[in-house]
């Protein structure tokens, strides 16, 4: 597996959660991007690097942003190639 893929549901846009989550990923040092979905849920990717730490993301991702409403968090493996910066980035 290159990276994890995490989809969030619940009150997750319009609520600081990127930014919040962002923040909080980039300064544990991990790679990846946050970014809104259509749908409303918002689509987390985490490259897997030594001390990717799995409860630790998703103790983040549950958690969110002092406005936001996690309902769920499903977890899959990164099927396409995606090409990471060497930072935690949120993207549109």
């Amino acid at each position: 597996m290159s990276c994890a893929k995490f989809i969030v549901s619940g009150k997750v846009q319009r609520v600081f959660y990127r930014k919040h989550v962002s923040n909080i990923l980039r300064n544990k040092g991990y790679i990846g991007y946050i970014k809104n979905l259509s749908n409303g849920d918002v689509e987390v990717v985490v490259k897997n690097e030594p001390g990717m730490n799995m409860a630790e993301i998703l103790e983040i991702l549950y958690e969110g942003s002092p406005k936001s409403e996690v309902e769920a968090v499903n977890i899959g493996d990164c099927s396409e190639n995606i090409t990471f910066s060497n930072t935690f980035e949120v993207r549109y």
